[in-house]
């Protein structure tokens, strides 16, 4: 495999929880910085303020609802982080669950990034549209750091997934 082709993502389960393992082009601070900086959130998944560091709550905007709140249990630059979600109106299925992030260099300026939200299983009713999201916006953080410019949330992209989701309900 030379430096520019990558392998292709994996989307399992891990004891039933939602996990999916991407490699990008980039330095593991970049993709650090991304998932824990509130501007860098907003340009791959959607509107975000608060603070990323351990010990702090993050906001995520998803109009019309209340804010999804999540504390950072922990933020260890540039290997890790973990959320627990603290609230989140228009999907209580989310509450007590720990979306998590794990950080690994692969070379040069290549990381592989293991997502898992924890307690995000097929019990949960949202878990078919979480699944789609996830594999969406897990695709925009890749576009972010390799490329400056996701997909986030409203963006055409994520629109049109949308669309095409809804077309085949």
């Amino acid at each position: 495999m030379t430096n520019t082709e990558q392998p292709p993502a994996t989307n399992a389960k891990a004891n039933g929880d939602y996990q999916k393992t991407i490699r990008v082009q980039a330095h593991p601070d970049k993709l650090f910085d991304a998932i824990t900086i509130p501007s860098g959130l907003t340009a791959w998944w959607t509107d975000a303020t608060g603070s990323g560091d351990t010990g702090g709550e993050l906001q995520f905007s998803f109009d019309p609802a209340e804010p999804c709140v999540m504390y950072v249990d922990e933020a260890k630059r540039p290997f890790s982080v973990q959320w627990t979600v603290i609230s989140c109106d228009f999907l209580p299925d989310w509450v007590d669950t720990r979306p998590t992030f794990t950080i690994t260099p692969v070379g040069g300026d290549a990381s592989e990034l293991q997502f898992r939200h924890q307690g995000l299983t097929q019990e949960l009713e949202c878990i078919e549209q979480c699944t789609r999201g996830w594999d969406h916006f897990l695709e925009s953080l890749r576009q972010y750091v390799e490329l400056g410019r996701g997909m986030p949330r409203g963006s055409s992209a994520d629109n049109a997934r949308r669309m095409q989701e809804s077309a085949g309900s």
